[in-house]
């Protein structure tokens, strides 16, 4: 062997032992083998992600005369946001329409999903498509419907006027906030009752039966074992449920009046008919701020209360 070949060996020595401690590595550790397998994706989400999210940090700092952009940074559009009341109370309004329709929706489903995964015993995924095939139709479609079902002459006050319970249309059911909540709570429940059923249907059977044989009754059971178990489903469908509806604008523009209008519609106003896309930007930001301070408070709280319980 020449002496010019010795470092063509050493180098692939070199780069053979770094092969073997990777793997290594990612032998000894599932999570790490986890993020390599998911990295090509994360790094799309992240560029997708964070590149328009440091496009509106910097947007938000810029400001809007007349029809000129001014570059120069400013706090003009921050202080103006936290000063003017008209954005405080779109965004309690929009915190409570959406906390409601959540509530709404996580409350209605998991009856649903409790029923699929702990009474269906055959052809457990028929029924889970025949639950979400309703929402298989056009979103918009939907929201049309419930105009027709809420309408002065829907189906709501069609058939109160017909049994006689009232006498006159019912003017609170659309355009108002309640038809917003209940047209939110239809649109967003498939993805409720998704993470409840899987969230059920992880629970260990045995452990309900252990709690029979001490006695408990099916409400202890229910409180005590498959409520808490299920939980995690509960957090994930609040999350799923939470965060969208924060940024509605079709829904209360379809069905919606003049004191339902929530923060998703001064968003959209702004990058579109006003035209100031800065105040349209820091809007952006202080609702995803203000959504990520409720998030940490819902787990927080929701850690405190399991820590207690255990």
């Amino acid at each position: 062997m020449t002496e010019a070949s010795e470092p063509i060996l050493s180098a692939g020595t070199g780069s053979m032992s770094k092969t073997g401690r990777l793997t290594t590595l990612l032998y000894r550790h599932e999570a790490l083998r986890g993020y390599v397998l998911m990295s090509p994706t994360l790094i799309i989400m992240m560029i997708g992600i964070a590149i328009p999210f440091l496009i509106l940090i910097v947007m938000s700092f810029w400001t809007r005369v007349g029809t000129e952009l001014i570059m120069t940074p400013t706090i003009t559009n921050y202080a103006r946001a936290f000063s003017e009341p008209i954005f405080a109370e779109l965004f309690w309004r929009t915190f409570s329409m959406s906390g409601m329709a959540t509530v709404a929706t996580v409350v209605l489903c998991y009856p649903m999903a409790y029923f699929v995964a702990f009474h269906v015993h055959r052809n457990k995924l028929m029924w889970l498509v025949l639950v979400t095939l309703p929402f298989w139709i056009s979103y918009l479609l939907r929201i049309f419907v419930w105009r027709v079902i809420l309408g002065w002459e829907g189906m709501i006050n069609s058939g109160l006027i017909a049994v006689g319970l009232i006498e006159a249309p019912l003017e609170f059911l659309l355009y108002s906030r309640s038809a917003v909540v209940i047209t939110l709570t239809h649109s967003w429940a498939a993805f409720a009752i998704l993470p409840l059923y899987v969230s059920l249907e992880k629970i260990d059977r045995s452990l309900l039966e252990a709690a029979t044989d001490l006695g408990d009754g099916p409400a202890a059971r229910f409180f005590r074992i498959t409520l808490p178990l299920s939980m995690p489903g509960v957090i994930a469908a609040t999350f799923l449920i939470f965060i969208p509806t924060m940024g509605e604008f079709i829904t209360p523009t379809l069905v919606g009046g003049p004191d339902s209008t929530m923060l998703g519609n001064l968003l959209q106003a702004q990058f579109g008919a006003l035209n100031n896309p800065p105040m349209g930007a820091t809007l952006s930001i202080l609702l995803m701020l203000w959504i990520a301070a409720i998030g940490v408070a819902f787990l927080y709280l929701t850690r405190l209360a399991r820590d207690r319980s255990s």
